[in-house]
């Protein structure tokens, strides 16, 4: 009894030294740091200070530029990034900042726009028309702003979008659930990844 006691203390300690993930702050590493905020952890990719919006979903179905437009009115420059995620998916504040728009914006359908401390405006597109944040709000990095939105919407005045196959209302331009996030730096879009990442 005494060796299968010791066999199992010697394996444990073995596995804790080989098997415990170790998080490297080397510039190589897509993983720089996190921490926990109101039950969201906070991912920087990269070397960079923003932080990116929806933890545990990086990858993206459409990139920023020139693509084949995916529905009609989607445009065929594309001003953002799109990050497919289930709806209700919680969204991050990517940096400081103060909420300076919640709304349905066209092809963006419901909105909620993030103006950072030094003036870069990141809209958060698709979104929950059930908003958490205000106009006016101050926003912490970290902090949950809303959660990805339904891709049908109901009753919203002005409401042009529509999906072909069913003629459904649509959160905006969109083909499903996803966020699309542009940031605007004196009114010109640029890339979101030339920051994110």
């Amino acid at each position: 009894m005494n060796k299968f006691l010791y066999f199992i203390i010697f394996f444990t300690i073995i596995i804790s030294i080989f098997f415990i993930p170790v998080v490297s702050s080397t510039n190589s590493e897509m993983l720089k740091s996190f921490k926990d905020f109101e039950e969201s952890q906070i991912i920087f990719l990269g070397n960079t200070n923003y932080a990116w919006p929806i933890p545990g979903y990086t990858r993206l179905s459409s990139p920023f530029g020139k693509r084949k437009a995916p529905t009609t009115g989607a445009s065929t420059f594309h001003k953002g990034i799109d990050i497919p995620a289930p709806e209700g998916t919680k969204l991050i504040a990517t940096c400081d900042g103060n909420i300076t728009f919640t709304g349905f914006l066209g092809g963006g359908g419901y909105t909620i726009t993030l103006t950072s401390l030094d003036g870069v405006k990141i809209s958060y597109c698709h979104v929950s028309p059930n908003y958490i944040v205000n106009v006016g709000d101050t926003i912490n990095q970290g902090q949950v702003i809303g959660h990805v939105g339904p891709k049908y919407v109901y009753n919203v005045s002005g409401n042009i979008y529509s999906d072909p196959s069913n003629g459904k209302p649509t959160n905006g331009a969109t083909t499903g659930c996803h966020l699309h996030l542009g940031f605007r730096i004196s009114n010109n879009y640029v890339n979101p990844l030339d920051y994110l990442q």
